[in-house]
């Protein structure tokens, strides 16, 4: 801990001519009285009571507030640091399609809300993995770029939504070979300080890939791309969600939202190549159950050691001094005006 403004700490001088004033004032400022003799005052005669031996509590107790509140002043916080630590975990691209077919209601309330749902659970479930979300359409982004701060992450995921897609801000379709190509981009250009300055990769290195569509735009086919993670050592879980065949769909009709009915199609076959070009696995989800175990089998995925670098940053530490403050100042208080208070 060190405080912002010590100079506040001047103020302290203050306390001396306060403490002389008091000495001086307290024997001016006493009542007295005429006795012809003070032998039954004495101490053999009328010992202390513990009321006599506060009588100076009061004045010590403000004291007490000034240095306090004195050190407020002088903002107390805590120091910067960084601290270095060796944690397991392996780096992770999700993947995420986000085209307007995510909007199918065979999930609840949709595919990619219970999508977004189970993403969460399966990341707060992995704090010291590295992460990153990639979200494509017709085109492909990264939503979040490779991180261990999970809560921006999360944040982030929950902020994917399709109308990006609906709102013609990004082109709607399926490109599954983009979105690929932009994870496995994240997960080549990811390094870790292995704590000497040099640098190293994960040992592990995944993306889980979520669709519900057939690769139908892009300059990347989703092959081409899986065998670009397969050269950068990169394993690729694909994962269909959804049903094929008929599925309710929200749609605008005349200003309104209507449910119809519209026909739903998922590349499989293209998904289980991509996984088995790349040592990965592929997985089939029609209900959220069906999804929520799949992320628990990728869950169980090797773990690899690496150190990570964290920065501690400063922050207020004035509230012990506040609350010693006030306990000190109501003490004060308690005494003069209920203990030892004084008749004129």
């Amino acid at each position: 801990m060190y405080f912002q403004n010590p100079y506040y700490f001047l103020l302290l001088l203050l306390l001396i001519p306060y403490i002389i004033w008091y000495i001086k004032w307290r024997k001016k400022g006493e009542p007295t009285i005429r006795i012809s003799s003070t032998s039954a005052y004495k101490q053999k005669a009328m010992p202390k009571t513990w009321r006599v031996r506060l009588i100076h509590a009061p004045f010590v107790l403000r004291c007490i507030t000034i240095i306090l509140l004195t050190c407020i002043l002088a903002r107390p916080q805590t120091a910067n640091s960084w601290k270095n630590t060796s944690v397991e975990g392996i780096d992770i691209m999700m993947a995420m399609d986000v085209s307007t077919s995510m909007l199918a209601l065979d999930f609840k309330p949709n595919r990619i809300e219970a999508a977004k749902s189970v993403a969460s659970e399966f990341i707060s479930d992995r704090p010291n993995d590295n992460i990153g979300l990639t979200v494509f359409a017709g085109e492909a982004f990264t939503q979040c770029p490779m991180t261990t701060d999970h809560t921006s992450l999360l944040n982030l995921l929950n902020n994917v939504r399709t109308d990006l897609a609906a709102t013609g801000l990004i082109e709607d379709g399926t490109a599954i070979g983009m979105g690929l190509a932009n994870a496995v981009g994240r997960l080549k250009e990811e390094r870790k300080d292995d704590g000497t300055g040099n640098t190293k990769g994960a040992k592990s290195k995944i993306v889980i890939l979520l669709t519900d569509g057939s690769n139908n735009r892009g300059d990347i086919s989703p092959l081409t791309a899986a065998e670009i993670a397969k050269k950068y050592g990169i394993r690729v879980y694909t994962i269909a969600i959804g049903k094929e065949g008929i599925v309710n769909y929200p749609m605008n009709v005349g200003g309104t939202i209507q449910t119809m009915p519209v026909q739903s199609q998922i590349d499989i076959k293209t998904l289980r190549d991509i996984s088995a070009a790349t040592n990965g696995c592929s997985y089939r989800a029609t209900n959220a159950k069906e999804l929520r175990k799949i992320y628990q089998d990728i869950d169980k995925l090797e773990k690899t050691k690496f150190n990570v670098r964290k920065f501690d940053k400063h922050y207020e530490a004035y509230q012990p001094f506040a609350i010693a403050a006030l306990i000190s100042f109501l003490l004060e208080l308690i005494l003069r005006v209920l203990i030892l208070r004084r008749l004129p």
